[in-house]
């Protein structure tokens, strides 16, 4: 093992070297050769090493260099060495990060990490808060618990009744919201179709005079810190207010936008924003962690545990956080290690 591992190192470190001198995009006779790859399944073991071999001189050539500081496509960071390196070793330690009992560590680092990040993008420091795959399962987990707190109003049992039934929801969004959301929503069940389209400006900015007025009616409102077209952000201090006079849920996806608070020449693009009732993001990009790091938070940690909380016998209960409780899934990857890394290297 310990053999294989260095090596894995060493072919890695070779393909970063190249960062500064490769072509962007793969060459076309490195995507053709690709077809190497279709063979059938092997009726027998073969020694590790020769299969890292054909994946990194086959598959490496044919990739795309998105960590490259000479990649612009798309909306895509690198890694830090520290991320890098922290993932390796989460990789190693193979703990799922779901529960205190049998996952210690990961548990541990995540509960400091997601500290350091409330402070870091200006939150709440008791906001409740998860780690997920990326801004579509951020938006997805947000969102959940604002559905749990505007059915609980009205009366309703999502979770245990699911949505047959169920009072309505009224879901805003801007004309310009980004497809992950949308997707979140039909997931949830709110409906793709099913929203209210408020115009948008020229650069994508909800306008807030075309706020619709919303009654005591259960109510979603989703907002854009960071259009992905032009970076704009809605006039969140002009309609929250609104939302919230109406007793809405208020979720912001800023999976391109909300790291502006960690930078103090671009905070004040944040403005009124914070009173928001969940907020989702991700690590992938701004902070330059591996893929994939996506983050939720919300304002009120009981309706995300109601939201996403599991029990069942064999499962341990203890006194500390358990992840489990915040996230859509039991079983992932300890993705907090990689962010704890990427800010304790990089500091204030």
């Amino acid at each position: 093992m310990r053999d294989l591992l260095h090596e894995t190192a060493d072919r890695a470190a070779r393909y970063l070297d190249g960062f500064g001198t490769r072509r962007i995009a793969p060459d076309p006779e490195a995507v053709g050769a690709l077809e190497r790859f279709r063979e059938p399944l092997p009726e027998a073991p073969s020694d590790p090493a020769e299969t890292l071999r054909l994946l990194d001189e086959i598959g490496s050539p044919a990739t795309t260099l998105m960590g490259s500081g000479r990649y612009f496509g798309f909306v895509i960071g690198s890694k830090l060495p520290a991320a890098l390196a922290a993932n390796w070793l989460a990789t190693a330690w193979d703990n799922s990060g779901s529960y205190w009992r049998v996952s210690p560590a990961p548990v541990m680092v995540e509960s400091v990490a997601l500290g350091w990040l409330l402070e870091v993008l200006g939150l709440p420091a008791d906001c409740g808060g998860s780690f997920v795959t990326g801004a579509t399962m951020a938006n997805l987990t947000g969102i959940a618990a604002g559905r749990h707190v505007v059915l609980k109003r009205a009366g309703w049992d999502v979770e245990a009744d699911g949505l047959f039934g169920a009072p309505p929801i009224t879901v805003v969004v801007g004309e310009e919201v980004h497809p992950t959301l949308i997707k979140s929503l039909g997931l949830l069940g709110l409906g793709r179709s099913r929203v209210v389209r408020v115009p948008v400006d020229d650069q994508g900015r909800m306008r807030a005079d075309a706020f619709p007025r919303l009654t005591a009616a259960p109510a979603i409102v989703c907002l854009q810190a960071g259009n992905v077209n032009t970076g704009a952000f809605d006039p969140a201090a002009e309609i929250i207010p609104q939302a919230r006079e109406a007793g809405a849920w208020v979720h912001v996806d800023g999976a391109f936008g909300l790291w502006a608070a960690a930078a103090p020449a671009r905070a004040s693009l944040m403005r009124g924003f914070e009173a928001a009732d969940s907020w989702a993001t991700d690590a992938h990009k701004w902070l330059n962690v591996p893929y994939d790091s996506g983050l939720t938070f919300t304002r009120d940690t009981e309706a995300l545990r109601a939201a996403m909380s599991i029990t069942a016998a064999y499962l341990p209960a203890g006194d500390q956080r358990e992840p489990s409780h915040y996230t859509p899934e039991l079983s992932r990857r300890a993705r907090g290690v990689d962010v704890w890394a990427a800010l304790r290297s990089l500091g204030r």
